[in-house]
């Protein structure tokens, strides 16, 4: 059976309580002060079964010091019955709790026109003109008026049969994405320890899997799943859910917070969005301080208006008028939100905002970007950048938006790169898609998929041109230096890179046809040819055959030089020549030629051929047998325990 949940909205003792418990048989008045007070403070839970939906129904407070605690309950809502007592009809709280359903896009729901037993027909006839007025041109506009009364039970089987009728409008949920469940209530159970409670957004939780509780990174593991109070395998989205947990007590968890897929979501305490201020609502000035709802969370921030929705120009920072800067009501603008703790959010969340005082509900609107670049706002270009990143989420089809927006994230992103995992909990894109739109928009030309990493194929573009540059630069500074050296190419230009986008880069350049860099331990342009001028050709072969003439034991490097005779700096140039090219090999600060290296390993694995298994070599046989002093003995073993020839024991060495 598909699962619904709707959720109550209306004034205070308007009904709305009493209606749930006629509907299902549950009291959602659960706390002592509630029953003692007789009104609701907190969110109250109940659930039946109407149709072909097993409906959960979520009763929320309607005193306005609570209204905090009623967004905490709406967020995840599928519809709305707005309850509207028919003695008293439209009220504050009436007003305040419809437009935050309006702001948060609630799809569809109907309206009871409660305690119809208290009010005579023409009472009830002007109620349902005031709701008529108070709904039209809004989602609810059209939708099922019902008198009804919880007291005798009057209109009772019509509000159901409307019920059902509205409940097939609601769309599914998402049950194969990632986990995402906003914790609307902690408790602890005898024999069970922790359990939280929430509508199930996205994704699904079954027993023994791990996630984590966002803000904040605690790992927990469910240890059992309830749906209306009954136990189950699993739990999908659209589902009000219970669940028990390990690994983490009732204190460590408070409502705001979120179960989610370990991986899936960042933490943010800034975000872009689309605003809209409630045509009743003060002027909203640039920096306004206020309270931020989105899901159960309620979080102090502050807004920075970037400027409305339409390509008008955006007062720049000094200019007239940026100082200034305000939102009027019924208006709608861009804006960044900055917050004073982390949130979770996707691309795509709504959420409400209220007054920092007195607190009343304001506006609301879209997240476009959890995540934004940390630049100035109060430009064109940012402005413009918003325009791209606008889309619908009630579209069938979302992909060309997703598309400009992850074209966007990429851009901002620059050599960094975005990460694909990114386009999930940024981006909001469905994981299974994740691969489909990187390859859409690399086909397009418009990014360079490196790895797990995106590029922009013209930041992409600009770091192989500053490659090239770079070697050429360097082998006409430094002509015999066979190239840059891997990591110092990497550290001069790719920094702030992800090191995929290297990799890719230079291998990039290494595959074309002709290849236009040559890869060895270090990297030089493939037309790069060594020349060496007449003398620096005499000065190598001769030091070249000073330290192969001298074998094990070659003469020190004052007596190569005299014996070579040419300038210092030159025959400098010339050893580390031929270092690089390992023509030269040093060991310890002793150089010899590669070639007596060679036949030295050679000679000594001999060794064992004749030795046996037990062939040994100590210092002083060592000399004996090639004729070295201990100058030249002790190196030259240590050399060959790291070439891993020989192992030492003691004060000799086992042949290996």
């Amino acid at each position: 059976m598909r699962s619904i949940v709707i959720g109550t909205a209306g004034h205070i003792d308007h009904g709305k309580s009493a209606l749930v418990r006629a509907l299902t048989g549950i009291d959602p008045d659960r706390l002592k002060e509630e029953k003692a007070r007789g009104i609701t403070i907190d969110l109250g839970f109940a659930h039946r079964t109407i149709g072909d939906a097993n409906v959960a129904l979520v009763d929320v407070p309607g005193h306005e010091r609570f209204v905090k605690n009623m967004l905490a309950g709406v967020g995840g809502i599928d519809l709305v019955m707005l309850v509207i007592a028919a003695d008293e009809s439209v009220m504050p709280q009436t007003r305040e709790h419809f437009d935050i359903c309006r702001l948060l896009r609630v799809p569809a729901g109907l309206v009871a026109l409660t305690k119809a037993d208290l009010a005579d027909s023409e009472m009830r006839e002007l109620a349902t003109m005031e709701v008529r007025e108070l709904v039209a041109g809004s989602f609810l506009e059209g939708a099922p008026i019902v008198p009804v009364s919880a007291k005798t039970g009057d209109g009772m089987d019509a509000l159901v049969a409307a019920l059902m009728d509205v409940s097939r409008r609601a769309t599914g949920r998402e049950s194969h994405g990632v986990t995402r469940l906003p914790i609307d209530r902690v408790f602890t159970m005898k024999g069970f320890g922790t359990v939280v409670t929430g509508t199930l957004v996205s994704g699904s939780v079954a027993p023994d899997a791990e996630l984590l509780v966002a803000p904040g990174g605690r790992r927990v593991k469910v240890r059992g799943v309830q749906v209306h109070g009954e136990r189950q395998t699993i739990a999908v989205a659209g589902q009000r859910t219970a669940i028990n947990l390990s690994g983490v007590e009732v204190d460590d968890i408070a409502r705001g917070q979120a179960l989610v897929t370990p991986g899936a979501f960042a933490e943010s305490r800034i975000a872009d969005a689309t605003l809209e201020l409630l045509p009743g609502a003060k002027a909203l000035k640039h920096g306004a301080r206020v309270r931020f709802h989105q899901g159960t969370a309620e979080i102090l921030g502050r807004v920075a208006l970037i400027g409305p929705a339409s390509a008008a120009p955006v007062p720049r920072r000094g200019e007239p008028g940026s100082a200034g800067l305000t939102l009027e009501p019924g208006m709608s603008t861009f804006a960044r939100l900055r917050l004073e703790a982390p949130a979770v959010l996707t691309r795509g969340d709504r959420f409400i905002l209220r007054a920092y005082s007195p607190s009343v509900t304001i506006g609301g609107g879209l997240i476009l970007d959890p995540s934004p670049p940390r630049t100035a706002i109060r430009t064109a270009a940012a402005l413009q950048r918003c325009q791209r990143l606008v889309f619908d989420p009630a579209s069938s089809d979302r992909t060309d938006a997703e598309l400009r927006a992850v074209g966007v994230m990429v851009d901002d992103a620059g050599p960094a790169g975005l990460a694909l995992d990114a386009l999930t909990w940024r981006a909001g894109i469905d994981p299974k898609q994740v691969d489909a739109r990187a390859n859409a928009l690399v086909a397009a030309g418009q990014v360079i998929r490196a790895g797990d990493v995106l590029v922009s194929a013209t930041v992409y573009a600009r770091l192989r041109e500053a490659v090239v540059q770079t070697l050429t630069a360097h082998h006409k500074s430094q002509p015999l230096s066979g190239g840059l050296p891997r990591e110092e190419l990497r550290e001069q230009l790719f920094a702030r890179s992800h090191p995929s986008i290297f990799d890719r880069t230079l291998d990039d350049l290494a595959k074309t046809v002709p290849p236009i860099v040559i890869l060895t331990d270090r990297v030089a342009l493939a037309t790069y040819r060594m020349e060496l001028t007449p003398e620096e050709e005499r000065v190598r072969e001769r030091l070249e055959r000073a330290y192969r003439d001298g074998g094990l034991k070659p003469s020190d490097a004052a007596a190569i030089a005299s014996q070579v005779g040419a300038p210092a700096p030159v025959i400098d140039r010339m050893v580390k020549l031929l270092l690089r090219q390992k023509t030269l090999v040093k060991v310890d600060t002793l150089l010899f030629h590669d070639d007596a290296l060679k036949q030295l390993k050679a000679e000594v694995t001999a060794l064992k051929a004749s030795g046996g298994a037990g062939a040994r070599i100590d210092v002083a046989t060592f000399k004996d047998r090639f004729g070295v002093s201990r100058k030249f003995a002790i190196p030259l073993l240590e050399y060959l325990d790291r070439e891993r020839v020989t192992r030492r024991v003691g004060e000799s060495r086992v042949v290996l």
